[in-house]
């Protein structure tokens, strides 16, 4: 069980939790396609489905994303 305020994947958390990311698991390719798509460091998302692929809102953007890459996303949730 997480606690609240816990880091965890992103994958984890559940359709309409909020969470910031904190961490970026991987190499620079990783890391690199992520920022991309606003995924870095100190962005806010929040999960609109995580049923397949792992759709996050992040800065008015609707972006989707492998279950394996969203498990290198570690938040904390808001």
């Amino acid at each position: 069980m997480d606690n609240y305020g816990a880091m965890l994947p992103l994958s984890r958390l559940k359709p309409g939790e909020v969470g910031r990311v904190m961490a970026v698991e991987g190499g620079h390719g990783i890391r690199q396609k992520l920022f991309l798509r606003g995924l870095f460091e100190g962005s806010v998302v929040r999960v609109i489905s995580c049923y397949g692929p792992v759709t996050v809102e992040v800065d008015r953007n609707t972006v989707s994303i492998g279950r394996g890459m969203a498990q290198k996303i570690i938040v904390r949730r808001l």
